[in-house]
């Protein structure tokens, strides 16, 4: 596995143990169809949460929320689209954003975290 993926499978358990400590359950990790793909799935006792992880090792360039573009945005609702299709529930849907700035990659003891809640959503 390369470097970046494997950085990128961090971020997300990174963001996976963030939420479990927040009392989410995480229903779905790297889920794919053929519209996009959605990092964590999560959900609490209102909703079921489409969580887009962002790992940076500094937001020299900006912060990590500003590389969750349009496009991007597009294809996590769209795959979010397609689990709810699949997956029954009652819970409503809410799409997130997780930012992780690790300074020192995997070898970060204590990375930044910030989740944004509703951070976009279908129609926006």
């Amino acid at each position: 596995m390369n470097e970046n993926k494997l950085l990128g499978r961090w971020g997300e358990e990174t963001a996976a143990r963030y939420l479990k400590k927040k009392r989410y359950r995480i229903t779905a990790m790297g889920y794919t169809t053929r519209f996009g793909e959605i990092d964590v799935i999560a959900e609490n006792r209102e909703f079921i949460v489409f969580c887009e992880v962002k790992l940076r090792k500094n937001d020299e360039h900006g912060a990590a929320r500003e590389f969750v573009g349009a496009g991007k945005q597009k294809r996590v609702i769209a795959a979010a689209s397609q689990w709810l299709q699949e997956n029954e529930t009652e819970k409503q849907p809410r799409f997130d954003v997780i930012e992780i700035y690790a300074p020192e990659g995997v070898n970060t003891k204590k990375p930044g975290i910030t989740h944004l809640e509703s951070a976009f959503w279908e129609g926006k």
